[in-house]
Order: structure tokens, then sequence, then C-alpha cells
């Protein structure tokens, strides 16, 4: 992926923290989310006071670009921090993982973890899900 590419989804990604709904944790989260085709969805944190309806910002950025019909993706960007500081890196939950593990590729996926421009990581899908369960094992 080229630099350009990462620093704009790093820069999208923190603009979303503008809106996450964090009236209990106070812990906001932005995602950005590259399509294969080039395009961009957003997602932030939206929590809910059963918490179970919490939806995480990736998911969130996941459901959009899948309501549009988009299903093919090259990488996301995670940032959050407590009321938005970027202190340290936000990877993605579980379920967050396993709804990636639906779309991408594992050896291909990239996610991008920031603190900022200066700050990122790269990792594969498959680094952060090594045993991930997917359609394959569905066959």
């Amino acid at each position: 992926m080229k630099h350009e590419q990462i620093m704009e989804l790093i820069e999208t990604a923190a603009d979303q923290l503008q809106y996450s709904y964090v009236p209990y944790s106070g812990f906001r989260v932005g995602a950005a989310l590259l399509a294969q085709d080039g395009s961009l969805y957003t997602g932030c944190n939206i929590e809910n006071a059963a918490y179970t309806p919490t939806n995480c910002a990736e998911r969130t950025a996941f459901f959009k670009a899948v309501s549009e019909g988009v299903r093919s993706f090259r990488a996301i960007c995670v940032v959050g921090g407590p009321d938005g500081r970027l202190e340290s890196y936000t990877p993605p939950c579980g379920v967050c993982r396993q709804v990636m593990m639906e779309f991408c590729d594992p050896e291909e996926f990239e996610i991008i973890l920031a603190t900022g421009k200066e700050d990122y990581k790269i990792y594969k899908l498959r680094e952060l899900m090594p045993l991930g369960f997917g359609s394959e094992n569905l066959a």
C-alpha cells in the first residue's frame, strides 16, 4: 500500500472520532475501511446502555460498505482512545476480527493501528486472527 493511502486512512479514521457515541466508556474509536475499488467507508463506535447492542467502529464501516453492495476490501485503519486521545494502539475486538474473516482474505487484508501519522503499525488479518473461522470451514 502506498504511503499516501496509509496517511489518508489514518486521517480519515481520526476524523471519525468526533462522531463516536460513547456516554458510558468515553473511549472513542474511529475506522476507515478501504475497498478494493478504492472507495472509503468510515465508522465510529456507538454505545448502548444495554451493552450488547453496542457496535464497534470497524463493524460500522464494514456494515455500511456491505449494505451498499461492496464485498472486497484491502485495508482498514483503526484509531481510538479515552476521550479521543490517541495514546496507544486500539486493535479490533474478536467480533470485529470475525467480521473481517467473513469478507477479507486473511493473508492479504491489512489492519493499520495508529496513534498518528508518525506512529503506526500494519498487520495482516492472519496475524491478528491466526486460527480464524471462515467460509472454508463450512465447505
